[in-house]
């Protein structure tokens, strides 16, 4: 299966050329609305460094599997 985004929207410029491989290894605040203050915070509370850490953080996921559940059940 194909998937298109547009990165320019999701990430700092900086990083909008990176590959999918790289860009789990990103810092978190390299994504677009994310500063390096929010970053640290997560960091602090989380333990959360990356961008992976970020997508596999099992509160993070659970967060967003119940927010689809229940747009889904409109």
């Amino acid at each position: 299966m194909t998937v298109t985004a547009d990165l320019a929207k999701l990430l700092d410029r900086k990083y909008e050329n990176m590959s999918l491989a790289e860009l789990l290894k990103a810092p978190v605040h390299a994504m677009a609305g994310i500063t390096e203050k929010d970053a640290e915070l997560l960091k602090q509370a989380f333990n959360i460094k990356t961008i992976g850490d970020l997508g596999r953080n099992r509160l993070f996921r659970m967060a967003a599997d119940l927010a689809d559940l229940a747009d889904n059940s409109r």
